[in-house]
């Protein structure tokens, strides 16, 4: 049991601190309730693309035209610029500095002028470029007040709208923000404690079941990590690493294997994830629904995998009085 519980605390080492670097793409990349959508550009052109990204905190412009586009700041100001041979940011511009944060907090300097000319810095050789946009936000302190007064529904907050500007013609990207009711979280919960313990009863006395149980896990957390990161929310190392133990125990699953990987798997990627259960927009592709889904079934797989291994070690350790009757 000590090497159980010394190897659960190295294994906490290794992957805790990993969680701060590798679980988010971006600041703001976090459950929500609130919805942003983009609907469509006023005057598509071809080659230009835009879409959310890391749960809406972030709006997404591709730039294959061949020709330059203007993003304009608050002010009308030119705020970025996608070229062929890169993204351009104007230090002048505001915009630069508040949307560096999801809240805009970040002080504006003197020099950042709307009236002054461009002063154009290169940020990246792409034609790809992510930011913060206050317009497409809910920016209150609070909840606004249709969902204050029922905040069981959803509700259209506002139709939003970012300029655009392709040399002396301006167009916008549009969108819309909705307000979206949490989901049922004890319900989840629930679903995730007693999807464990029937797991858990399942591989105790089908033993056979062992290997597709660390498949099924492994297989929900690697799903969940492949559709953060199709949003742009950031490839996950804790679910990676944590899908790569999980589906390593379908291959070998030694009690003592089987306890380490479970445990690793239900407390990093299981509660790890688990504000997916809080709110309803997660920073992954796809209905809500099956996020949510993806952390209960680790959460529950993690859990029988852990109690499965400690339970058969428990059992291989010669009770006081077989040893008594052996000497």
């Amino acid at each position: 049991m000590r090497r159980v519980l010394l190897s659960l605390w190295v294994a906490g080492a290794i992957v805790a601190p990993a969680t701060p670097a590798f679980a988010h793409g971006g600041e703001g990349a976090n459950v929500t309730a609130y919805r942003t959508t983009v609907t469509g550009i006023s005057t598509p052109m071809d080659g230009l693309t835009v879409r959310t990204v890391e749960g809406g905190a972030r709006l997404e412009l591709t730039n294959d035209t061949g020709r330059p586009i203007e993003i304009l700041g608050y002010s009308g100001e030119p705020y970025l610029e996608v070229r062929p041979d890169g993204v351009y940011q104007n230090a002048s511009s505001p915009a630069a500095y508040v949307n560096q944060t999801l809240a805009g907090d970040t002080p504006v300097p003197p020099t950042a002028d709307v009236t002054t000319a461009p002063t154009w810095q290169r940020i990246s050789t792409g034609t790809t470029v992510r930011w913060h946009d206050q317009r497409t936000h809910w920016l209150g302190a609070t909840r606004p007040p249709q969902a204050v007064a029922d905040p069981d529904h959803a509700h259209r907050l506002r139709e939003w709208a970012v300029p655009l500007r392709d040399q002396v013609r301006v167009f916008e990207i549009r969108g819309t923000l909705d307000y979206e009711p949490p989901p049922v979280t004890w319900a989840w919960w629930v679903g995730a404690v007693l999807l464990g313990l029937a797991l858990t009863a399942l591989v105790r006395f089908r033993s056979r079941w062992i290997a597709p149980l660390a498949v099924l896990a492994g297989l929900a957390v690697l799903t969940y990590a492949v559709t953060r990161g199709l949003d742009g929310a950031g490839w996950s190392g804790v679910l990676l690493l944590t899908g790569a133990l999980a589906l390593g125990a379908a291959w070998r699953h030694p009690p003592f294997y089987l306890a380490l990987s479970g445990f690793v798997l239900a407390a990093f990627a299981g509660f790890g994830s688990s504000d997916a259960f809080l709110a309803a927009v997660v920073p992954a592709v796809g209905p809500g629904w099956l996020a949510r889904a993806c952390v209960m079934v680790t959460l529950a797989t993690g859990a029988a995998l852990s109690l499965t291994g400690l339970l058969r070690m428990r059992a291989a350790v010669p009770s006081p009085t077989s040893r008594v009757a052996s000497d």
